[in-house]
């Protein structure tokens, strides 16, 4: 009777902790998706802050307009309004696993993959196309004056041009599974050996040539970082992680994604996005553009591929977190930790 007493216990015990584990999964992934839609509302619809919204609510600062009072209050519930859901629906959802969520946001993650990958070879094959046309003197009789002014300007040939295409790409990721890396490596060094021919036999070279193969190369290692943490390839040093047994790698990971993996992602997105003149997001509001002439008009979402890269890396390590953990309470489709067998 006591031992049934006993794992009856240990069972509820278990069970609530998973609870918890899943909220803080979900609340983790919810808090970096959330913080670039309050980049976007705050740098391109002149949103107040989060702090300037907390601030108005406990009255510490300034009587805002009501129009900014209004938005500071729906930012805030908008906050409030997604963590009660997550609790909510994990309560509503007590068969779920901890490798459940996990392979949700791994298939996440590799959706925003594809959608990059996609979104890099269009935007990339269009402005070299158009770039090729504008030196080579055919833009103009092709599209008249007017176009040909239009695609000249870097904001107008973002608007008009690149944001299009980056929409598309939304959609043909949703219906394609491959994620590309290696037709995005092919394309590299297709670009690179173009280069080497016109350059050393027929004496031609532009600036687009080069700025198209640094746009896809850029691509290339950035968006293939989070896959390659969960197909487990990076470059590690094993020294002792690599003697540990399944069980403490788990305790090792779980413990390493939350204290040191998640924290360099934040530290990319505060620091990148923080402000209007913050590395990564003055670039994307001004359309930056390289100084090479008739160069590609894309420096501009270079600057994106590390939003990319740091929003991608924090899902893989929630997910990380969540199959480590799910192999600690004994699931029984939790995944083996892995690293350091060679």
């Amino acid at each position: 009777m006591n031992s049934a007493v006993l794992l009856d216990s240990m069972h509820s015990e278990q069970s609530r902790s998973k609870f918890f584990i899943r909220i803080l999964g979900q609340i983790l992934v919810a808090t970096v998706l959330l913080y670039l839609a309050s980049r976007y509302l705050i740098y391109w619809q002149d949103w107040p802050d989060l702090t300037q919204s907390i601030q108005t609510l406990i009255g510490s600062s300034e009587q805002q307009e009501n129009s900014n009072l209004i938005k500071s209050m729906a930012l805030l519930m908008g906050y409030l309004a997604v963590f009660i859901f997550i609790i909510i629906h994990v309560y509503k959802n007590p068969t779920t696993t901890l490798t459940d969520d996990s392979n949700s946001y791994r298939n996440l993650v590799f959706y925003i993959i594809r959608f990059a990958f996609w979104a890099v070879f269009l935007v990339g094959l269009a402005d070299t196309i158009i770039s090729l046309l504008r030196v080579e003197n055919f833009l103009l009789p092709l599209v008249g004056e007017k176009l040909n002014d239009i695609l000249g300007l870097a904001t107008k040939r973002g608007l008009y041009v690149h944001y299009p295409l980056i929409v598309l790409s939304l959609f043909i990721a949703w219906f394609s599974r491959s994620l590309g890396f290696m037709w995005l490596a092919f394309l590299v060094v297709l670009a690179e050996f173009t280069i080497v021919l016109t350059r050393f036999i027929f004496s031609y070279e532009q600036a687009y040539m080069g700025d198209l193969v640094r746009f896809w190369y850029a691509a290339l290692f950035l968006f293939a970082s989070a896959y390659t943490l969960y197909d487990n390839g990076h470059v590690r040093v094993d020294v002792l992680y690599a003697r540990f047994k399944p069980r403490k790698k788990a305790w090792v990971n779980a413990i390493g994604t939350l204290f040191l993996g998640l924290p360099v992602c934040w530290t990319i997105l505060h620091y990148g996005m923080g402000s209007k003149q913050s590395s990564l997001i003055s670039p994307i509001i001004t359309y930056e553009v390289s100084q090479s002439g008739y160069g590609l008009y894309v420096k501009y979402l270079m600057a994106g591929f590390l939003i990319i890269f740091a929003v991608t890396m924090a899902i893989q390590f929630v997910s990380l977190f969540l199959s480590s953990c799910a192999y600690l309470f004994g699931e029984k489709d939790a995944p083996m930790p892995a690293g350091g067998e060679h």
